[in-house]
C-alpha cells in the first residue's frame, strides 16, 4: 500500500517532513470511511497507515487516570489524550501528552501537533512490542519532548529524559506517582 497522498500532494510538500505529515494526517482525519472504524490510527515515515485495534479498557482507564493527574498538577498547559505528534517518522499518537501553551499555540489550528508535547505517557499494552515502544520513545524525544513515560499494563510508571536516560520520578512533575492505580 502506498501513502495517501497523491504525487501532486507529495510534489507540493517537497522535503519537509513536518508539512508532509500534516498534508498525510489531514486527509487521515478528513476520511469518513476511517472515522467510522474502531481502530486507532497513526502513520509511518512513507504516509502509509498504520492501524491497531482499540485498547482495552484497563488502558483507558490508565489514560484517563494519568491524564487527571497531569491536569491536577498542572492547570496552566494542556493535557491530551490519543495526542497525534508529527515525528521523523510519520504521526504517532501518545496515550497521554502534556504541552505548555507555547507548543499548543504552535500547532494552533493543526491536525496535528508540530513537534512533540514537554511529556509524552505510553501506556503499553500486551499488543505492543518493546521495539515499538523504543522506537516511539526515540521519536517522542528527537520531536523535542523533554520526557517521556512508560506506564506498565501493571500501573508501574517508567520516566525518561532521553531514550538511554531514566529517571527515578519525573523533573517536570516531581509529584506525580511511580504507580497508577
Amino acid at each position: 500500500m502506498g501513502t495517501v497522498l497523491e504525487g501532486s500532494e507529495i510534489a507540493a510538500v517537497g522535503n519537509d517532513r513536518t508539512a508532509f505529515n500534516l498534508a498525510v494526517w489531514d486527509k487521515v482525519i478528513a476520511d469518513s470511511e476511517f472515522a467510522r472504524m474502531p481502530y486507532r490510527f497513526e502513520t509511518d515515515e512513507h504516509g502509509q497507515i498504520i492501524m491497531s485495534p482499540p485498547p482495552a479498557p484497563d488502558h483507558g482507564n490508565k489514560q484517563g487516570e494519568i491524564a487527571f493527574l497531569l491536569r491536577s498538577l498542572s492547570p496552566e498547559g494542556r493535557t491530551i489524550t490519543e495526542c497525534p505528534i508529527s515525528t521523523g517518522k510519520g504521526v504517532k499518537a501518545a496515550d497521554v501528552a502534556w504541552c505548555s501553551e507555547q507548543v499548543w499555540r504552535e500547532s494552533k489550528g493543526k491536525s496535528c501537533l508540530v513537534s512533540a508535547p514537554e511529556v509524552c505517557v505510553e501506556v503499553i499494552s500486551p499488543s505492543n512490542s518493546p521495539g515499538e515502544i523504543e522506537e516511539k520513545v526515540s521519536l517522542y524525544f528527537e520531536a523535542g519532548a523533554r520526557e517521556v513515560w512508560l506506564c506498565s499494563s501493571e500501573g508501574k510508571m517508567e520516566f525518561f529524559k532521553s531514550p538511554d536516560s531514566k529517571l527515578n520520578g519525573s523533573e517536570l512533575f516531581p509529584d506525580f506517582p511511580d504507580r497508577i492505580e
